[in-house]
């Protein structure tokens, strides 16, 4: 099997020994005397230098009129080069066509985003979308690593499901044999917290999906959501859970993803020094009223939207909890907050830059009676949560929980603007392909 260019694995103490890689042409420069050709493989760019003096003519030709996306077996000596991406650079002594390309349809030109996401599937070959999945893959492992090391058992739940955990107005439906209705997940949450009372500690991580009519830039109808649920946990221990949570594993993905970023343009340095302060958290009330100082119209009981976030994150200078919602705008599983009635034990954390919230989270309400109470208030029949009702009655303890979508943390690491730039296949109101 021919080994892949990649530096940690391919030193040779005999800087004359020769090398075979794989890859596909992402480049081509040079002149009449050496050519630069940039070779993608593992979704990495290396640099194979092919010199005409040394190659001879015909090669040389060969080499210089290779067409984008051309897959190739290339051979030659690995030499360091410190300015060559990589560190390293081949050079060449031949090569071998594997597949060839015409006329690839992305070329180094402006391209407009509807042509791009109309042809996703070789977009993700370009050098931001390789910086961008390889981010994703680093904050995904990072999420799996630090609830292992928190003694979390991952418990997978299902997509299809015949419960509401959210707004029925932002679900898909399907018929489902004869059951009737089933519907897409739009959160793993309900069926969690059954595992967190058999393992104490428990989280899930995959896809869910929303039938909201938004087109703005922070939606999409298909997304990734980590959740966590965890026993004998209230709200302050919650908050102090996601805000470690959080900081750890951004830190993480930008340690091992700094050449990514710097591909991106990316400083992290503002974005690491925001993680070394506390995050502020905000009473809903309060924030109310930083926003009516600031000339917003908005009256308490209202949802706070994306705008107004803005000028939150803008007035503390960094990502803030913001907690104790209107219990009218929140979900039946909220707890009530003993404090004050009229809200929950709920908390968004809303980050900077206009990213807006990025995780949802509450103490979940334990008693029976006003589970009940509020499933009846939304118009949800209670016997069809008779399998989550029954936590309530078999050993109920207080417990707390949140969940995290993946696509809006990546927009924030790598300072996007538009999270549909942060899942390999985007879906939005308007696109279902490729």
């Amino acid at each position: 099997m021919t080994p892949s260019l990649d530096p940690s694995q391919t030193q040779s103490p005999n800087p004359a020994s020769t090398h075979s890689f794989q890859g596909w042409v992402q480049g081509l420069r040079g002149n009449n005397h050496v050519q630069f050709l940039q070779l993608r493989t593992d979704g990495k760019i290396y640099q194979v230098v092919a010199e005409k003096e040394y190659l001879g003519e015909d090669i040389f030709k060969q080499v210089k009129g290779l067409p984008q996306e051309t897959s190739l077996v290339v051979h030659g000596v690995l030499q360091e080069n410190a300015k060559a991406p990589g560190g390293q650079e081949l050079f060449l002594h031949s090569l071998s066509i594997v597949g060839e390309s015409h006329q690839y349809p992305i070329t180094p030109k402006e391209h407009g985003p509807d042509f791009l996401h109309n042809h996703r599937h070789l977009w993700l070959r370009s050098k931001r979308q390789l910086a961008i999945q390889r981010v994703r893959s680093e904050l995904s492992f990072a999420i799996r690593e630090f609830f292992r090391n928190d003694g979390y058992t991952l418990i997978d739940t299902p997509i299809l499901t015949g419960s509401i955990g959210e707004s029925a107005g932002t679900l898909f439906s399907t018929e489902y044999f004869d059951l009737g209705q089933a519907y897409l997940a739009q959160t793993g949450q309900l069926y969690l917290e059954t595992a967190a009372f058999a393992h104490s500690k428990v989280y899930c991580f995959g896809p869910t999906f929303r039938a909201e009519k938004s087109k703005t830039r922070r939606h999409l109808t298909e997304f990734w959501m980590l959740e966590a649920e965890t026993a004998f946990l209230g709200q302050d221990g919650n908050l102090d859970l996601q805000e470690r949570f959080v900081k750890t594993v951004l830190r993480t993905t930008i340690e091992r993803t700094r050449e990514d970023l710097q591909a991106l343009d990316r400083d992290p340095a503002p974005l690491l020094e925001q993680l070394t302060k506390p995050f502020p958290r905000v009473d809903y009330g309060e924030a109310i009223q930083i926003l009516q100082t600031a000339g917003e119209e908005i009256t308490w009981g209202e949802d706070i939207n994306s705008d107004r976030e803005q000028i939150l994150t803008t007035h503390f200078g960094t990502a803030i909890f913001i907690q104790n919602f209107p219990r009218a705008i929140k979900a039946f599983y909220m707890k009530q907050n003993p404090n004050d009635a009229k809200t929950v034990l709920s908390a968004d954390l809303i980050a900077p830059d206009g990213i807006g919230e990025i995780i949802g989270g509450s103490e979940r309400e334990e008693s029976y009676e006003k589970i009940v109470e509020r499933l009846q208030e939304e118009g949800l029949p209670p016997e069809d949560y008779s399998w989550y009702l029954d936590l309530r009655k078999y050993g109920s303890v207080p417990h707390a929980g949140f969940g995290m979508g993946l696509e809006r943390v990546i927009a924030w690491i790598c300072g996007l603007s538009h999270i549909r730039e942060c899942i390999p296949f985007p879906r939005m109101i308007y696109r279902l392909s490729p």
